[in-house]
């Protein structure tokens, strides 16, 4: 008898070394869950927290580009900043820093897309953690991505101001056309045209402007100093978007370049 528990003891201990290192892998296999299942919390924290931190403070649309002097509403030449690029072309901005409520970018039929200088303010989690974590925001200027449009991404460029602030040439060059703005089929203001000196292959087009008096066809116009009209009031007509990222109705200057066509006046 004592010979046959001898032998169960040994046979129980051999099993037991047997499962050991099933039991060692499961441990081990629990441990890595709970690593990285902790290393994923702390992410989701810190994208909480980022997203707290930069959606709960006003944005300046502006940002950190240091500037002086020029503030007023409707009066005052803007900085000349670069807002956006088509290519080789610059686009300046043509309102005075003080009257600027927010940046839009939206998509535009046939435009030319545009390549938005600073940082998009209201990305997705991941990619402004991505952008936080490798150090590769852009800085300066502040824009907004704006849902609705059709066609080309990034092909209209919103700038926000209050009704009759004054607005400037975004580029030096020739007043080609400026022609009724229809919305719902009445004329609201103008859409006016001009052909940039620096790439007579597009045309850069405003519109929700009232025109500059003085302004006709061939007139020269030069970034930042020729006022070519003032911002109209579209608020009690539509709902405009750029509303959403300011503290007023969301009116705004529009910015498009089109493909220069081959009946236009040079």
């Amino acid at each position: 008898m004592p010979y046959y528990r001898a032998h169960a003891r040994r046979q129980g201990r051999r099993a037991r070394r047997l499962h050991e290192p099933a039991r060692h892998a499961r441990r081990s296999r629990r441990t890595v869950w709970q690593a990285t299942l902790g290393v994923a919390a702390a992410i989701i924290a810190l994208i909480l927290v980022l997203s707290a931190w930069t959606n709960g403070r006003p944005v300046s649309p502006l940002g950190t580009i240091a500037t002086s002097s020029n503030g007023s509403l409707s009066g005052g030449q803007p900085v000349p900043i670069v807002v956006a690029r088509a290519g080789a072309l610059s686009l300046k901005l043509p309102l005075a820093r003080g009257a600027v409520t927010a940046i839009g970018y939206h998509a535009a039929p046939d435009a030319v897309a545009l390549s938005p200088e600073g940082t998009q303010v209201n990305e997705g989690l991941l990619a402004r953690l991505f952008h936080r974590i490798a150090g590769s925001r852009g800085g300066g200027l502040n824009y907004y991505e704006l849902s609705g449009g059709t066609g080309t991404d990034n092909g209209a460029l919103d700038i926000g101001a209050a009704p009759d602030t004054d607005v400037y040439a975004p580029v030096d060059g020739k007043v080609v056309q400026i022609e009724p703005y229809v919305i719902n089929g009445r004329s609201r203001g103008v859409r006016l045209d001009i052909r940039p000196d620096a790439d007579a292959t597009v045309i850069v087009s405003m519109t929700r402007i009232a025109a500059e008096q003085t302004l006709a066809i061939g007139s020269a116009v030069q970034s930042g100093v020729t006022r070519v009209g003032s911002i109209i009031d579209l608020s009690k007509l539509e709902q405009q978007e750029l509303a959403h990222y300011t503290q007023d109705s969301g009116n705004h200057v529009t910015i498009e370049v089109q493909p220069a066509a081959m009946s236009v006046v040079p």
